[in-house]
């Protein structure tokens, strides 16, 4: 544990460092956030903001892992899908700046390029053996995918990457939620004493929480779709990795239920020609309910730190 503890404060120390440096040439090159007209109108004030901030969170782990020598095989293919996915998140932030838009890449190019990061993902996880069992979490139940199992990588990979960047609209929430998530499966990765995957999640939390300071609200920077799209990838590879992947539903349930309260919206308005929530995802609904930026923020904290405890109690199990 002490290896993990000293991981966190050296990855938060670089994130702390980089984000006051990082800020101010962001601004210098006009990298700012494009704000969707259709959105609450107070967020009309952000437009402006520099964003890719995850490029500091992910400089900050990948030089901390580099200092540690923390380089074993499952954490290389975990830097790999969370810097590639980060590169397509990049692409995405980039083109979004250049044409003064708020629409990167295309939805099919995204995807693409997600794709193949998860089938690179997925060979890795053949060639090692890794057990294509899914565990029912609060019991001992478990079911056999087989090759069934490699495009439900695509499920979790994609549907959490997008679950991060939806989550992503009120300052600080989302990367509050995914320290939070990372934690829980530091936890237990450290359970089943898989200590590269221990250390490479405490290089995030730390960098994450770095970053966290300059993106509490009022937001001094926004982490982008380079942040969103590789945390969210990498929280779903530690889920796999450590073989608690259907758990991830309850420990990220924040997410998930910000990316049912989409889902949903759209559902119901083009079945009937109705709305569910005033607005989605779920953070914006609350907001237009007359909630105060920091009470949903807190609100959703309080609730991933409930939902990844209870997550963490489910599978608990499975390693003793």
């Amino acid at each position: 544990m002490e290896n993990i503890y000293t991981l966190i404060l050296v990855s938060f120390l670089i994130s702390l460092i980089l984000s006051p440096v990082f800020i101010p040439i962001l601004r210098r090159f006009k990298f700012g956030q494009q704000i969707r007209g259709e959105g609450p109108q107070s967020h009309l004030e952000k437009s402006g903001t520099p964003t890719m901030g995850g490029l500091i969170f992910l400089i900050s782990s990948l030089t901390t892992l580099i200092i540690f020598r923390v380089l074993e095989t499952d954490v290389l293919i975990l830097l790999f899908v969370t810097l590639a996915t980060g590169i397509i998140g990049f692409l995405d932030d980039f083109l979004k700046i250049a044409k003064k838009r708020s629409l990167g890449l295309r939805a099919k190019q995204k995807i693409i390029g997600q794709l193949i990061v998860v089938a690179i993902f997925g060979w890795y996880l053949f060639v090692t053996n890794h057990s294509t069992e899914l565990i029912i979490p609060f019991t001992d139940f478990q079911f056999d995918l087989g090759m069934g199992y490699y495009f439900f990588l695509i499920f979790i990979i994609l549907g959490t990457s997008n679950a991060v960047n939806m989550t992503d609209g009120l300052d600080g929430l989302a990367t509050g939620v995914v320290v939070i998530c990372f934690t829980a499966y530091v936890i237990l990765a450290h359970m089943s004493e898989m200590t590269g995957v221990a250390l490479f999640g405490s290089s995030l939390i730390g960098a994450c929480a770095g970053f966290l300071i300059f993106n509490l609200h009022p937001a001094k920077i926004f982490m982008g779709d380079v942040g969103s799209l590789a945390l969210g990838s990498a929280l779903a590879s530690m889920a796999i990795l450590t073989k608690a992947e259907l758990a991830l539903i309850i420990i990220g349930f924040v997410l998930v239920i910000e990316t049912l309260s989409v889902i949903l919206q759209v559902i119901v308005f083009q079945t009937w020609g109705k709305r569910i929530f005033l607005m989605s995802p779920l953070h914006h609904h609350f907001e237009l309910k007359g909630w105060s930026e920091w009470k949903v923020v807190i609100v959703f904290w309080l609730l991933a730190l409930f939902t990844a405890a209870l997550g963490v109690l489910s599978v608990t199990n499975i390693y003793i």
